[in-house]
């Protein structure tokens, strides 16, 4: 009974932190793309800045962490082990597989940025949605992934979601953009959606094949090392491009003010940092295929939001695709349901034809 009651525990946190990471992803997923677009339509111009801001939020996760940790000495305490628990449970080779995640991270941070600086909110946030066929590809091929008819009807809603919104990308130009400009910024974000479809199933590849338990604890230091890693590489990136010579004459000549510039920026520092342990937070407690999904279902989110705040156009063409996408996302939860209810079915079924030969 009292086995039973600890996996009942662990299964209702495992749902409560599913929650919260689903609110953290959503908060970044709508919020991020809106906050980078931002800092550039009031003057900024600076692709590497930006891109270190997706991640460069990573300290904040220093409070979290040492909450957890002084939680593991006082259970530790209570336990009567003469041993401390450490204070990084992180193993060597699941450091250096976090530092090669954080790299490719930042190179996907660099792609997106620059794809933002060019690109309509509306235009970026229609071609990030193409990483959910991308994520559920590798999803498939580095975690075997199962699809069932309700999984493979969500992926194809969503794709066709985003499919009918490119009906009218060819109008979303930016005044005083070239065309050329234009085409590198939607390659570049074509990329960007590849590469993140790309690292989502790789944590989760990374999950399964490491030699230690993964815990809650265990995946905010995941997200540290990665996120300080991609920090890095974009750091060095702004010291090559000279970013920090132009960062405080951008800040006097912003229309809006110095002080907002530098609100702007730290804004979206947090708000990135929400998106990425949401991502992995949700990684953790479902699957790379339920982070991508969330990701594409907010698609239509920020579209409305980008209208709201930035006047952009809402055709007939974005109503459909957030009724694609509702529907997808709905399809995904109920096959989801479903399958766990059958299999609590099948099990109640084999301990009742397991007891009568104990009877």
């Amino acid at each position: 009974m009292a086995e039973g009651s600890e996996a009942d525990q662990d299964k209702s946190m495992k749902k409560l932190l599913l929650i919260v990471n689903c609110v953290l992803l959503c908060i970044g997923t709508s919020g991020g793309p809106l906050i980078m677009r931002l800092y550039f339509l009031r003057g900024g111009h600076r692709v590497w800045l930006s891109s270190f801001l997706e991640t460069a939020g990573f300290p904040v996760m220093l409070l979290p962490l040492a909450v957890s940790y002084f939680r593991r000495r006082r259970i530790a305490a209570a336990a009567g082990a003469s041993a401390k628990p450490s204070l990084v449970s992180m193993k060597p080779p699941l450091l250096l597989f976090s530092a090669v995640i954080g790299i490719l991270t930042g190179l996907d941070d660099y792609l997106y940025a620059y794809g933002v600086a060019r690109l309509p909110v509306s235009t970026s946030a229609l071609i990030i949605a193409s990483q959910l066929a991308f994520t559920a590809l590798f999803a498939f091929l580095l975690v075997k992934q199962k699809f069932t008819a309700y999984s493979v009807n969500a992926v194809v809603l969503l794709t066709a979601g985003a499919g009918v919104l490119a009906l009218h990308t060819s109008g979303d130009r930016p005044a005083g953009e070239s065309t050329k400009d234009y085409v590198m910024g939607f390659l570049m974000t074509v990329v960007a959606a590849a590469l993140y479809g790309f690292v989502l199933p790789l944590v989760e590849w990374v999950y399964k094949k490491t030699q230690q338990p993964i815990t809650y604890s265990l995946v905010m230091e995941i997200q540290f090392v990665m996120c300080f890693f991609a920090s890095l590489f974009c750091f060095i990136g702004m010291i090559i491009n000279k970013d920090f010579k132009v960062i405080p004459r951008e800040a006097m000549e912003s229309e809006h003010g110095e002080a907002n510039y530098y609100i702007v920026l730290v804004g979206n520092a947090i708000v990135w940092q929400a998106f990425f342990l949401g991502a992995i937070g949700v990684i953790f407690c479902g699957s790379s295929l339920l982070s991508g999904i969330l990701i594409a279902v907010l698609l239509p989110v920020t579209e409305v939001l980008a209208v709201i705040f930035y006047k952009e156009k809402f055709q007939a063409e974005k109503g459909v695709s957030l009724f694609l996408s509702i529907w997808g996302f709905v399809s995904y939860f109920y096959g989801d349901i479903k399958h766990a209810r059958e299999m609590k079915k099948k099990k109640k079924s084999e301990i009742e034809t397991v007891l009568p030969q104990y009877s």
